[in-house]
């Protein structure tokens, strides 16, 4: 990193950030409590007129206060459960968490059981969406939101049919959406505006970008015009060009396209590359960073077999056979399976799939968003006090982490499932004739200990690969036209990747049209540790991500900006509106690599894989979460709340199958 003084780099300057204390802000953390409950000192941040979280900046994703209890949990491996104040509340279902997959537990349970039905759905973050949070700016009026965890909806043809009429059910239409978008795709690229690599100084000698060739397409990356802008050494470019050569040499010479698979799927991209196809180190520069998008850890630790499926370069003098159409595509928990010919682009809304997420509470409770249409969603305002009102359908209750899951006798013929949770500070618990865990696997074991050791050993196989996801308002983007970039690739720098947002609008919800108007920004950064087993990555990237404070990452995006911006003019003290840094410490969920696993749990639906074992239902609690199918996706967890409220509707209709 450059030693640019703090000041030159705006530290001193005030920004746009609302202070926070345990994930609320100051003003609504001061005690604002209803009138009919004050006297019960109830901890109500959500009633407060300001409570807003997509405004909060600094450090969100899991926010101060989000994960206390739950570590107390881990490290303690107790909860008082005598000390639980009681509701007096029951429900038909409660599920925890209200991320996609809890949020679509709610309403596949209120679409079988009816409205009647009452469903409350906990959860220990703030805001709900789990990873698909929106996060907004302002500046001179004009409102900025970009997505500051779940990206977009990929493959959506590909959705089974009961995710399809969710997303018709709430409103979303994507071929409107798409062909209101025309214009925006070509924004970009209408000004001139491609893609860049930057050579930091502290890898190369020299802080260097280089602008990649317009149009140049997967199959020609990378030409000798970009590569004379490049430090490269000479072989190094030789090595380069003849990676995407459709003449390149067979690098597994003597084996049949199926024994090279198997080669494959046992070596790392890392290793096909140095070892293989033996290029120059600094070759690998370029591709250090494949897999992590997807797996969050890099081309040391993805295997050789993942990049041939998923098109990278330097396979095609093996000539290996194609893989049927379908194999991968469809098999749950192979992700990078969706990369082959899937029909059709990936829809990004301006925030995201926070918009899937604020349309969802939308249809489960009208009050909470107004308006009727996924265009009128785009600038409203969710109303938070509306979400825990007695008397609806659906309930959220925000800001309260589930402890204790516990069946109410013996779970082969209880009738009923007890929840204890924490808010602020105190111990509540309700009832439900059924219990969805929408929440992370891992930590399953910990609020559910009356579950079968073979399960628990399984939920706690999976461990999620952190990441972050930073977002920064700017008051412009005249410095990326200047260097007619619009997305610039660091692989050596903090934040591995810097881009403008997608130009997408929605309703009233605009991106800007000129380099003159303000614009948020979108930095990525995966926490691998390479040379390590995927696994540990995960961990030792969560330790690091947990004990990093804000200012930390706010002098390295600066400074980052700076370096790559400044020759176009940018100034971090003068054109930074706000920093908002999404740590996902529990990030993506964990799908199975053939470094590390079975080959059978990697290309097959076997019943031994850990997630198959983990979402089994248990009494009246059944599990629904992307980690139950070993696959990210969105449409992985709406699938498995499915499945979930399947196994509860089943159990509750013939309880004599349980």
């Amino acid at each position: 990193m450059s030693k640019t003084p703090d000041r030159t780099l705006g530290m001193d300057r005030k920004i746009t950030r609302r202070d926070f204390v345990n994930g609320i802000s100051v003003s609504a953390a001061g005690a604002f409590l209803l009138p009919q409950i004050a006297a019960a000192q109830e901890f109500a941040p959500e009633q407060a007129p300001d409570y807003y979280p997509p405004a909060l900046t600094g450090l969100r994703g899991d926010h101060a206060g989000s994960f206390e209890a739950a570590h107390n949990l881990r490290d303690t491996r107790s909860v008082d459960l005598s000390s639980a104040a009681h509701t007096n509340e029951t429900y038909d279902l409660v599920v925890v968490g209200a991320g996609m997959s809890g949020l679509a537990a709610a309403y596949f349970f209120l679409k079988n059981a009816g409205r009647g039905a009452r469903v409350l759905i906990l959860d220990n973050h703030d805001d709900f969406g789990g990873h698909a949070k929106r996060n907004e700016f302002r500046h001179n009026g004009k409102l900025l939101a970009i997505n500051g965890g779940t990206l977009n909806i990929e493959a959506p043809q590909r959705y089974f049919e009961d995710a399809k009429a969710l997303l018709h059910d709430i409103g979303v239409d994507l071929e409107r959406f798409q062909t209101s978008n025309k214009s925006n795709r070509d924004l970009y690229r209408s000004l001139g505006l491609g893609n860049a690599y930057f050579f930091d100084k502290e890898t190369w000698g020299a802080d260097r970008l280089a602008l990649s060739p317009a149009g140049g397409g997967r199959g020609r990356r990378f030409s000798v015009e970009f590569l004379e802008q490049t430090p490269l050494s000479a072989g190094a470019r030789k090595d380069l060009l003849r990676l995407y050569d459709q003449e390149q040499p067979d690098y597994l010479p003597g084996l049949s396209s199926a024994e090279k698979k198997v080669r494959l799927a046992k070596m790392s991209y890392r290793d096909f590359l140095l070892n293989a196809a033996k290029v120059d180190e600094q070759v690998y520069w370029f591709f250090q960073h494949f897999g992590e998008g997807n797996f969050c850890v890099g081309g040391d630790a993805t295997p050789a077999l993942f990049a041939w499926e998923m098109g990278q370069p330097g396979f095609t003098g093996l000539h290996l056979e194609p893989t049927p159409n379908g194999v991968l595509a469809e098999l749950a928990g192979v992700q990078h399976g969706r990369q082959v010919e899937a029909p059709g682009p990936s829809v990004h809304f301006p925030d995201g799939n926070a918009t899937i997420a604020r349309l969802l509470v939308r249809h489960l409770i009208p009050e909470a968003l107004p308006g009727k249409t996924q265009e009128d969603s785009g600038a409203e305002r969710v109303n938070y006090a509306a979400l825990d009102k007695s008397g609806q359908a659906a309930r959220i209750r925000l800001n309260s982490t589930v402890l204790h899951v516990r069946h109410e006798g013996d779970p082969a013929n209880a009738k009923e499932v007890v929840i204890t949770y924490n808010r602020g500070g105190k111990l509540y618990d309700v009832r439900a004739r059924g219990c969805v865990l929408a929440c992370w696997n891992m930590f399953i074991p910990y609020l559910a200990p009356e579950l079968p050791k073979a399960q628990k050993d399984a939920l706690a196989y999976a461990v999620k690969g952190p990441l972050v996801y930073t977002s920064v308002g700017v008051k412009d983007w005249t410095a990326w036209k200047k260097l007619g970039i619009a997305n610039v690739n660091c692989p050596t720098m903090y934040h591995t990747g810097l881009a403008l947002t997608e130009a997408v609008s929605l309703g009233d919800l605009q991106h800007a049209q000129t380099p003159q108007e303000p614009v948020a920004l979108h930095l990525t950064k995966v926490m691998s540790v390479p040379g390590k087993p995927r696994q540990e990555q995960h961990r030792l990237g969560r330790a690091e991500l947990l004990t990093t404070p804000f200012e930390t990452f706010e002098r390295k995006i600066r400074d980052q900006l700076a370096r790559v911006l400044g020759p176009g003019g940018f100034d971090p003290a003068r054109d930074i509106i706000a920093i908002t840094v999404n740590r996902w410490p529990h990030g993506y969920a964990y799908t199975y690599n053939s470094l590390f696993e079975p080959m059978e749990w990697v290309y097959t639906n076997s019943n031994s894989r850990p997630n198959v074992i983990a979402r089994q239902p248990y009494g009246l609690i059944a599990i629904a979460n992307s980690d139950a199918g070993a696959s990210p996706h969105t449409d992985t967890a709406m699938w498995e709340a499915h499945r979930a409220v399947g196994d509860i509707l089943n159990r509750r209709s013939m309880p004599f199958l349980a």
